[in-house]
């Protein structure tokens, strides 16, 4: 059961990073792609109805982290707190930001909440790649699960390095959803960036994977099970085929090649730490992991059965939401104020 938790918790993860990947890397793209106050009403209305939607992904994957691995939660929300917080604080930022711009008129108003919408998204993506790298590398902590460190120990170069990583690759989703769903100057802006945006990933990601070979041991599970190798090799086939989709402008098929590659790198990264959840950089012995944070088999089984019946609707309800405010996205007063 722990090894079906692990799945699951990996899974829900890749879910979160493909839905608020596309919003976060948007919104962060829009003082650079938005020229005028409609290509930024633009880039909200494009957002708008699906954001608080796509957190919900977020929401369950911490949720499953503390039912399921109560050890792990523990140890994350002590030791990596202040980075936690962090995370959580750019998140609401972001959200005040969307939410409060259309309830004023003052332009200098506005400008304050786009600024605040921006921030948040930036340290939203950069510092879930920074957290997530360090996760991968290990982090200093003993046998008690107390941290040997502080914020500034996770802004190591491969945390940074993996911070950039997640920014690209959420500025490529974003500039492909946005192409989605605008046109005019703005569609000509974005899908402008989105092919820049796929170049520079594709260098980030040989780079990436290079410094992991030799400062992480994630490419272990992989040498010992030669058939896992099959998730890497679909990570690099879903970015090349990303890259061809955007050069046609076939920009749906486009996304779920970004979607393919951000869900697979994700379980590449996780597949390389299973059994930990977390490793640690003193000890091995001290990793928590599946086994050891785990909570009783009574309880995963129950919980397996309210995930199996919840995640479903929540996949139904988002699908009939995109579906709801599918098309292009106009200039207007926001219209997602109105779908609330």
């Amino acid at each position: 059961m722990e090894t079906v938790w692990f799945i699951i918790w990996g899974v829900l993860w890749g879910v979160y990073f493909i839905l608020d990947g596309y919003d976060l890397g948007a919104a962060a793209l829009m003082p650079v792609i938005a020229k005028s106050e409609e290509d930024r009403k633009k880039i909200y209305n494009s957002i708008g109805p699906f954001w608080d939607g796509n957190e919900v992904w977020l929401i369950t994957a911490g949720g499953v982290t503390f039912a399921a691995f109560p050890g792990t939660y523990a140890t994350m929300f002590s030791a990596l707190y202040s980075a936690l917080m962090l995370v959580l604080f750019a998140l609401i930022l972001r959200g005040a930001g969307l939410a409060m711009r259309e309830e004023t008129q003052n332009p200098s108003a506005r400008k304050i909440w786009d600024a605040l919408f921006f921030v948040g998204s930036f340290l939203a993506a950069l510092l879930f790649g920074v957290f997530f790298a360090n996760i991968f590398k290990g982090v200093p902590i003993d046998g008690e699960g107390v941290f040997h460190g502080n914020l500034f120990t996770l802004l190591n170069p491969y945390g940074l390095m993996g911070g950039l990583l997640f920014l690209v690759f959420f500025f490529m989703h974003g500039s492909i959803w946005l192409a989605i769903k605008t046109d005019g100057d703005l569609y000509d802006r974005v899908a402008q960036k989105a092919r820049r945006f796929w170049i520079a990933l594709l260098a980030l990601s040989i780079i990436f994977l290079t410094f992991t070979a030799s400062l992480t041991d994630l490419y272990g599970n992989y040498v010992s099970s030669p058939l896992l190798f099959v998730i890497p090799l679909i990570t690099v086939i879903s970015l090349v085929v990303t890259g061809l989709f955007i050069k046609k402008a076939a920009w749906v098929k486009a996304w779920f090649a970004s979607a393919t590659y951000i869900f697979s790198a994700t379980m590449f990264g996780l597949i390389g730490i299973y059994p930990s959840l977390m490793p640690s950089s003193i000890d091995p012995a001290f990793s928590r992991t599946i086994h050891n944070t785990a909570s009783s088999p009574l309880t995963l089984k129950i919980m397996l059965g309210v995930v199996l019946v919840f995640v479903p609707i929540v996949i139904i309800y988002q699908a009939w939401i995109h579906k709801l405010f599918g098309g292009k996205v106009k200039g207007d007063k926001s219209a997602y104020h109105e779908g609330y």
